[in-house]
């Protein structure tokens, strides 16, 4: 498995679609031409062109941006097949790999690393955090639904914990990397409603067993 990469920090020079690399291939690519602590670096890649586009900050030239590769996605090719005999041309399918970029400006990698930072914590008031930060909501609820996970089929207390502490560090990587966060579904409800109704459950339940 491959692991996401390290954020690389530049100037946005320019970027577009280009031959990879710049007219020594028939292969239609995009890239990013950044000016780095190290010098120019140019990072290509199809997926670049989504990211940019579909970023969150809309990074344009001239802005300090970052760019992180977050994963990558099975696609199939078409090649030529090349043949002595002649007849018909044919092509081949070829299964590789694309990666999966985030792209935008270093500010929401640095507010990032503070939202991190506050799912890492687990001294953190979960309704609080999400009444000031809403759009941590769903990561929260997934947190809380490892737990009923955990309580339900992990008998020894020590497995529960590291089988958490697992869980909570995946997400708070996931958030700090700059992956998109999952949005709240309708049928989901906010955790201070989930557990305000906890209570009158509660008791509607043991009213029925002292019937």
């Amino acid at each position: 498995m491959r692991r996401d990469g390290k954020l690389i920090v530049g100037r946005l020079q320019e970027h577009g679609r280009a031959r990879y690399p710049f007219g020594a291939s028939d292969d239609l690519s995009y890239y990013l031409k950044l000016l780095t602590d190290g010098g120019e670096r140019t990072l290509w890649g199809r997926d670049l062109e989504r990211a940019i586009l579909h970023s969150v900050t809309g990074p344009r030239t001239g802005d300090l941006i970052g760019a992180r590769r977050i994963g990558w996605e099975p696609v199939t090719v078409t090649a030529p097949r090349h043949s002595a005999q002649q007849g018909t041309p044919s092509r081949n399918e070829l299964h590789m790999h694309r990666n999966r970029w985030v792209v935008e400006k270093i500010k929401f990698f640095a507010e990032r690393a503070q939202l991190a930072r506050r799912v890492r914590d687990v001294q953190e008031d979960a309704r609080r955090t999400v009444r000031s930060r809403p759009e941590l909501a769903s990561t929260y609820l997934s947190l809380r639904g490892a737990e009923e996970i955990a309580e339900r089929r992990i008998a020894d207390p020590k497995d529960r914990e590291r089988f958490l502490a697992l869980v909570r560090e995946a997400m708070a990587s996931s958030v700090k990397n700059g992956q998109p966060l999952p949005t709240v579904r309708m049928r989901d409800r906010p955790l201070d409603q989930r557990q305000s109704t906890a209570a009158p459950r509660a008791a509607k339940r043991d009213q029925g067993r002292e019937r």
